[in-house]
């Protein structure tokens, strides 16, 4: 069988250099076209060069669209906007869509589940295989427990990162959310300052930290009088990210059009 043609959207990016990696170092797939944003200083560079992985023959363009025309599949870890562009491009090649861009808003993350319908698109806040357990967990955990349990949702990230909370905290919150039956907007309390007042049953809390090269780390803490229970996951490298991503890649072939997520890749049920 013919290895499966990946394209990269994001290829400057941290975690597009690091897809490029992953995908070099996975049998049955390949590299075989790369993009960045216009003006980025990897224009013409050769993506494996950039990425550390070696020479792979593929120059780095501005022109996803080109990416998406010689692709079987496309991975991406961008910003919110570009990624909606870009899924108008895969649903009408009917090519499946990695989408591992987080900070997505509600008419964006519709835009994406619009372009099921012609193709596979495959969108998560996170790809780590444990993280979307930990987001199982915590829907469970919140079934589970009632609202006298304060719920907590607490994530760090490097200086570089430009959204807040990241995109794995709202999973979780939303996770949480569905496991109390509510909707997570009613009850979020994205940030905190000044004199709040008392905190309200059932609210579920978010803080966001910010600083050096944290990969990311993430806590859901539902505490009560007395005791506290705390469900955690440190990412030490963006490499599970990338493995994750191309792991979902893989499964896409033959899959018919839909908007799916790692819980469907990794087959846990959510």
């Amino acid at each position: 069988m013919a290895d499966m043609k990946i394209g990269i959207i994001g290829a400057g990016g941290r975690m597009g250099q690091a897809c490029i990696r992953q995908v070099t170092d996975t049998d049955g797939c390949a590299i075989v076209a790369a993009s960045d944003i216009r003006g980025s200083a990897l224009i013409g560079q050769d993506a494996g060069d950039a990425a550390g992985a070696g020479t792979l023959g593929v120059a780095v363009t501005d022109d996803a669209a080109a990416v998406v025309a010689a692709s079987d599949t496309i991975i991406e870890f961008t910003l919110p906007g570009p990624t909606v562009n870009h899924v108008a491009l895969t649903a009408e090649a009917g090519i499946a869509h990695i989408i591992g861009t987080t900070g997505m808003e509600g008419a964006q993350e519709a835009a994406l589940k619009a372009a099921g319908e012609k193709t596979v698109i495959m969108h998560a806040p996170n790809m780590s295989l444990a993280v979307n357990l930990l987001f199982a967990l915590t829907k469970q955990v919140a079934a589970t427990l009632n609202e006298d349990f304060d719920i907590e949702i607490f994530e760090m990230h490097h200086k570089h990162k430009v959204d807040a909370p990241s995109g794995t905290a709202v999973g979780m919150g939303r996770a949480a959310a569905e496991g109390r039956g509510v909707n997570l907007d009613d009850v979020a309390q994205w940030a905190r300052n000044g004199i709040t007042g008392e905190r309200k049953r059932g609210d579920i809390g978010f803080a966001s930290l910010r600083g050096g090269n944290v990969i990311g780390d993430h806590t859901a803490t539902f505490a009560i009088e007395d005791e506290r229970l705390e469900i955690s996951h440190k990412a030490q490298s963006r490499q599970i990210f990338a493995r994750g991503a191309v792991h979902a890649a893989l499964w896409s072939a033959g899959k018919k059009p839909g908007f799916y997520t790692m819980f469907d890749v990794l087959g846990i049920e959510y």
